[in-house]
C-alpha cells in the first residue's frame, strides 16, 4: 500500500489489532424520565456494570471506567433538522459530515448524493486498500439478493459500503455455518418467518460471544443491529423496555468474550429514537459511543461527533486519512 505500513501488516510474532463496531441503529442518549425514555425502568447490569449507573442519560455527560469510555456524540453535524440513517451511517463509515456535503439529512437509504460519498471511499475501503479483511457480520436471505438484483430494492449504507469496497455480504450459508450473526441474534426469525426451520438457534449471550470470536478474524468488522430503530419507531414502552435487555444481554456475552489487550470495540448509533418513547420520530439527541479496549480513554477523547469515529478506527489500525474535498 504504497510504502505505508498499518497494523494489519504485523509479522506472526506480533498480536494482530482489531477493530468491531457493534451498531444499534436509533438509539440516543435522553431523559431519566420512565414516562418516556425505557432506559430508565430497563434492567441493564450488563452496561450498568460497565459504564455506571443513568450512563444513559444526556446529563451524565462523558463516562471513563476502567474497561471504557462512553462520549456523547453529536449527531446533527451543524446541519438543520433530525439527523436520518443513510447520512448518519455514511458519516459513520467515511468520517466525512455527510449531511454537510449532501446538503440535508437523508433516509433511510442512500440517494445519490449519499451512494456517491460512499462510493469515494469508507473504513471498508481503507481495510481493503491496505490488503486486510473487512466483512458485515450480519446475514441477508435469499429474497434481500433477489430484490437488490431485480432492482426493486436499494441497499442501505453499510451493506452499499461492504459491496462497493469488493466484500461479499453474508448469507443464510454463513448464519447457518457460525459465520455470520442475525439482527435479531438467536435467529428464532429466520425459523419462524423465513422459513429455514433448520437454522440452529442460539441464545442472546451466545450470539454476543460469537460476534466477539468473529471479529478476531477480521481486522475491520461491523454488525448492524436494525431492530432497535424499529422499536422506536413501533409499539410500545414496555416493549421497547424488553428490547433494550435483550439487546443488553447480548452485548453482555460481546463484552464477556471480548479481547481487551488487542480488539477496540465501539459500540454507536447514527441518530436518537429508542429513548424519546412519547413519539416516534427520530431526536436530535447526542448518542452513545462506547469503546472498549486498548488506551479507550485517549482514543475516546477525539470524539465528539459521527465524523470522528472512522478517524479513531483508522488511527488504531495505522490506515491513512483520506484526502477529502
Amino acid at each position: 500500500m504504497n510504502g505505508i505500513t498499518t497494523r494489519l501488516d504485523m509479522s506472526d510474532n506480533e498480536s494482530p489489532h482489531y477493530v468491531h463496531i457493534f451498531f444499534m441503529d436509533g438509539v440516543g442518549l435522553g431523559s431519566a424520565d420512565p414516562n418516556s425514555n425505557p432506559f430508565a425502568t430497563a434492567v441493564l447490569p450488563h452496561l450498568t456494570t460497565l459504564l455506571g449507573e443513568n450512563w444513559y442519560t444526556r446529563e451524565r455527560g462523558r463516562i471513563t471506567t476502567p474497561r471504557a469510555s462512553l462520549v456523547p456524540t453529536d449527531a446533527t453535524l451543524g446541519v438543520p433538522g433530525k439527523p436520518q440513517s443513510a447520512t448518519g451511517q455514511a458519516t459513520i463509515l467515511t468520517g466525512r459530515n455527510a449531511p454537510q456535503v449532501v446538503g440535508e439529512h437523508y433516509g433511510p437509504k442512500p440517494n445519490t448524493a449519499v451512494a456517491n460519498l460512499i462510493h469515494q471511499g469508507t473504513l471498508f475501503h481503507d481495510v481493503a486498500a491496505a490488503g486486510g479483511r473487512a466483512a458485515l457480520l450480519t446475514p441477508y436471505p435469499p429474497p434481500y439478493f433477489d430484490s437488490i438484483n431485480n432492482g426493486k430494492r436499494l441497499y442501505s449504507a453499510v451493506p452499499l459500503a461492504v459491496t462497493s469496497a469488493g466484500f461479499p455480504l453474508m448469507t443464510v450459508d454463513d448464519l447457518r455455518n457460525g459465520r455470520a450473526v442475525s439482527p435479531g441474534f438467536t435467529n428464532q426469525a429466520w425459523r419462524d418467518l423465513l422459513g429455514y426451520t433448520d437454522m440452529p438457534l442460539l441464545t442472546l449471550w451466545e450470539a454476543g460471544q460469537r460476534i466477539a470470536a468473529l471479529a478476531q478474524q477480521y481486522p475491520f468488522s461491523f454488525f448492524e443491529h436494525w431492530p432497535s430503530d424499529r422499536s422506536g419507531h413501533r409499539g410500545t414502552l414496555a416493549a421497547a423496555r424488553v428490547h433494550l435487555e435483550m439487546l443488553d444481554t447480548a452485548i453482555g456475552g460481546l463484552l464477556d468474550a471480548w479481547d481487551d489487550a488487542h480488539g477496540l470495540l465501539i459500540i454507536t448509533s447514527d441518530h436518537g429514537n429508542i429513548e424519546e418513547k412519547e413519539h416516534r420520530q427520530h431526536t436530535t439527541n447526542p448518542v452513545p459511543t462506547i469503546l472498549v479496549g486498548p488506551d479507550h480513554a485517549n482514543l475516546a477523547a477525539a470524539i465528539h461527533a459521527l465524523t470522528d469515529i472512522a478517524p479513531v478506527v483508522r488511527q488504531f489500525l495505522g490506515l491513512p486519512h483520506p484526502r477529502t474535498n
